[in-house]
């Protein structure tokens, strides 16, 4: 196994990922060294305290020329603009990353600075509702895949070493090419958040005075469109960032559900049939964990009684083992799932044990 090489670390940009890889490294590598820049000081000062950082940098400036390895944790942007601000103080063999989930455009940005040398992009596929470096915890990034990026001429041994430092956190390495990189997240996290927010935009569009659509759709409709509740500015960049991705793959979408309404209208059942059971199939042959970019969220509903004290019960089991609750509500629509309460739990391990224990005390447990 190769061994980690980073000993003194960077980060400009403390929030929920910046703070949650730099909590990880902290618990990880108890003797590294740890130097912080955020533009709010709070949260600098917050990670001293905490004992994550050790060194508080009033600009990204000569505080940074010691590091190993520098972290870039800010908007997409603003770690493109940080590029030239930090190459001053980049020493020899240092390694420069970020977290962005556009990759392309920051290579760009290195590229023209010279830096292609120390360059090895990075994107955590994890994430929270919360934002801030108050809502980082080491376990976002337990099984998420942590993508990297490296230039063609940067070091091999420091590749290895930057992977080693991912399976350190318990996260996933995957080494790809920016552009590859691009291509995928474009599918599987980009084009699904513009839906989700375009499908919220047509109810909301579509509904009556009364609202009913709006009340409604707090069941199954709430929950396939939770994602276009995430920072609309967050969006906006990565919408201008990977543009080209997005558009083509928005192109053929476009022609897959126009293809649809034609076999909608022609009322086709064998290929009505075929469209639905094609989907069904392929989405039951993904992986059943949270390693991709649109979290997976570790719940499930159970029937009770429609009496008093019901949930309290419920509640109480758990709690009597243990097991801390994330979220818990009653079902007014139950179009796609069993149960008439749902609980979610913040890990697996969680759910596992609660749906265990339930169980053996009678309840019906139901999962997606």
């Amino acid at each position: 196994m190769c061994k980690i090489k980073f000993t003194t670390f960077g980060f400009l940009g403390l929030g929920l990922i910046g703070g949650s890889i730099a909590r990880s490294i902290r618990d990880n590598l108890p003797e590294s060294k740890i130097i912080v820049y955020n533009r709010h000081r709070e949260a600098s000062e917050a990670a001293h305290a905490d004992g994550v950082a050790d060194i508080i940098a009033d600009e990204p400036g000569e505080a940074f020329s010691d590091c190993d390895i520098i972290f870039l944790c800010m908007p997409v942007g603003v770690n493109n603009d940080h590029v030239s601000i930090i190459k001053p103080f980049l020493k020899d063999g240092a390694i420069l990353t970020d977290v962005g989930s556009v990759k392309t455009p920051i290579h760009n940005a290195v590229k023209e600075a010279g830096l292609e040398a120390h360059f090895i992009g990075g994107h955590p596929m994890a994430g929270s509702e919360r934002v801030g470096y108050a809502a980082s915890k080491t376990s976002i990034l337990q099984n998420a895949y942590y993508i990297l990026t490296p230039t063609d001429t940067v070091p091999k041994d420091s590749i290895d070493s930057f992977v080693e430092l991912v399976k350190l956190m318990d996260a996933i390495p995957l080494v790809l090419t920016c552009d590859k990189h691009d291509e995928i997240v474009a599918g599987v996290s980009h084009l699904p958040h513009v839906i989700a927010a375009a499908l919220v935009g047509l109810v909301r569009d579509s509904d009556g005075s009364d609202g009913l659509m709006k009340t409604i759709a707090a069941g199954g409709f709430k929950d396939i469109t939770r994602i276009a509740s995430s920072s609309a500015e967050m969006w906006r960049q990565i919408c201008l960032t990977n543009e080209g991705n997005i558009d083509k793959l928005l192109t053929d979408f476009i022609a897959s559900l126009e293809n649809f309404k034609t076999t909608l209208e022609s009322r086709d059942p064998d290929k009505l049939y075929d469209f639905f059971d094609g989907a069904r199939s392929y989405r039951d042959s993904f992986v059943d964990a949270g390693h991709g970019p649109i979290k997976v969220r570790y719940e499930f509903t159970v029937d009770i009684a429609d009496e008093p004290g019901a949930l309290a019960a419920i509640a109480t089991i758990l709690a009597l083992n243990g097991i801390s609750i994330k979220n818990i509500g009653i079902l007014h629509n139950r179009e796609y799932l069993g149960g008439d309460l749902r609980i979610e739990f913040e890990d697996g391990e969680s759910l596992s044990r609660a749906e265990s224990i339930l169980s053996a005390k009678g309840y019906t447990i139901h999962n997606k």
